[in-house]
Formats: structure tokens, sequence, C-alpha cells
């Protein structure tokens, strides 16, 4: 019972290192992205999607290290899922309303919804090979270089910004980036010695309290945006992260290694998150997500944590 207490601690505290190290290197991320002088939605979709999704990325990592692949694609899946049920349904509750300038239904909802698509197919089989991790990496190159593109020719306003990345800047990059890095360390090795003395599969931490955990960073920042009526900001850092989530956090560590997907993971998770992307998409066709929605978000996420531990 000691020894269990102790991971959990470690577990926590590895978490806290974790998120704090992602916190450094948003803030750092943003101010580099404004002073560069991209919009708003860039920002969001691009550069903090891609720093909220680090925690993911550095888990998935260290479980490749320490030869536990099943926790890659659980904790990719499960964040994906917390990002939309747990994250869109609390931050639509605080707004009352999202709602979204842009034109999502030309560029961002495609390409989110291809994203989707390709996982699912790809992880359909139970496992990801060198060729379809590829597919992945290749798939949001094109996602990162086409939504960097298409902003640039929507909005050729010149960038007129006299302030300069500092040193400041890089050290808080850095900084952001090694606490991220410990942190995912030791945060899988607590959940392996955690499972193993729980008796229960590594998996099934990783895609509850891993995924929910590595997705603060994106509850956070979507939360903050959406109180700040940057409702763009909010929902974009949620398309960005989930793209990032499924084809590179699963996609460079199965370049590696043969990745296998874990039966749980396989049977509720990938279902469940096809089906939460989907009524996000929904949800984006009409431009706004209204609090009944968010409402309805939060008790699927409920839904699926109960099948997950047969609670019904």
């Amino acid at each position: 019972m000691i020894e269990i207490i102790l991971w959990v601690g470690v577990f926590v505290i590895s978490m806290i290192v974790m998120l704090k190290g992602a916190d450094l290197f948003l803030i750092s991320s943003e101010n580099v992205g404004r002073i560069l002088g991209l919009s708003a939605f860039i920002i969001g979709a691009v550069i903090v999607g891609l720093g909220t999704s680090l925690p993911e990325l550095a888990v998935a990592i260290f479980a490749l290290i320490k030869g536990e692949e099943s926790i890659i694609i659980s904790n990719a899946v499960g964040s994906n899922i917390s990002n939309i049920l747990l994250i869109i349904g609390i931050v639509a509750i605080v707004a009352k309303q999202l709602t979204v300038s842009k034109n999502l239904i030309d560029i961002d909802l495609p390409m989110l919804i291809s994203s989707t698509v390709i996982f699912l197919v790809i992880v359909w089989n139970g496992q990801i090979d060198f060729g379809e991790a590829l597919i992945l990496i290749g798939s949001y190159t094109i996602y990162f270089l086409y939504t960097i593109l298409s902003e640039k020719n929507s909005d050729e306003k010149s960038n007129n910004n006299k302030e300069r990345i500092s040193i400041k800047l890089i050290a808080m990059l850095v900084i952001g980036a090694l606490a991220l890095i410990f942190g995912a360390k030791y945060l899988i090795d607590s959940v392996v010695h955690i499972a193993t003395l729980c008796n229960v599969k590594s998996a099934l931490i990783s895609i509850t309290a891993v995924a929910i955990g590595t997705s603060l960073p994106e509850l956070i920042v979507s939360v903050k945006a959406a109180i700040a009526g940057k409702s763009e900001l909010a929902i974009g850092n949620i398309f960005g992260s989930n793209s990032f989530n499924i084809l590179m956090v699963v996609g460079i560590p199965a370049l590696f290694k043969q990745l296998q997907v874990d039966p749980i993971t396989l049977q509720i998770g990938v279902p469940i998150m096809a089906v939460a992307t989907f009524l996000f998409l929904v949800s984006g066709i009409s431009k706004k997500i209204y609090l009944w929605e968010g409402a309805m978000f939060i008790m699927l996420y409920i839904f699926f944590i109960g099948r997950l531990f047969n609670f019904f």
C-alpha cells in the first residue's frame, strides 16, 4: 500500500512538472507567434495546438523507450476524447456559447476529418507499422503547411511589430522543454509501477488518468481564451492538438517500432473518439457550440469512463 502511495505521489509530481513545462513553453510560443505577426487562429491551431500536445509526445517517446508501446496509442486516443468531450464541454459551459468567425468549413473541418479518417483506417487492424507511420507524419506535414499557407493567402497583412525574439523567450522554451522531458520520464515510470502493483493494464491508466493530465494544458488555454472572448483561439487549439495527437504523437514512435493497439483502446477508445470527433464537426459546421452541447459532451465522457471500468 505504501509503495502504491509513493508511486501515485511520483505520478502527481511528474504531471505537475510536465504541465509547468508546457505552460512555460506555451507562454513563450505565443509571444514568438505574436512577434512574428501570426494571426490568432494560427497561434491557436498551430503553435499553441502543437505546444499543448508536447506532453502527449513526451509521454509517447518515453513509453517507447520503456517498451510500453500500448501507452502511446491509448494516450493519444484518450487525449483526443478528453479534448473534445471534456475540454470543449467545459469551455462551452463556461463561455455559454462558443462562436468562430473563421470559415472552418473551407479548411479546418476537412483537415480534421481527413486526419481522423486516416488514423481510423490505419489503426483498425490493431497495429501501426513503419509505412503507416510515414503516412501519418506525411498527413500532418500536409495539414501543417496547408493551414499556414491558407491563412497567409487569406491575410496578407504586413508585420510591423518591432519586437524581437529575446534570450529570455528562448530560455523559457528550453526550460519548458526540459521540464516536459523529465516529467514525462517519471510519469511513465509511475504508470508502469502503479499498473503492476494494482494488477491493471497500463493502457487503462493511460487512456484515462494520463490522457486527462496531458490534456490539462489544452483545458487551461481554451478556458482562458473563452473567458477572454477568444473563441477562435479556444477551438483552434483543439483542432491543432487533436490532429497532432493522432498523426505525430502516434506516427513518430511508430517509425522506430511497430505499435500494437491495446484491446480496450481499440474496442472502446477508438469508436468513442470517432463519435466525439463527428459530434465536434457537426457543432463546428454551425460555427457555434452552445451550452447544451457542452453538457452533452461531458455526459458522453462520463459514459466513456463508465464503459472503460464496466460501470454499465
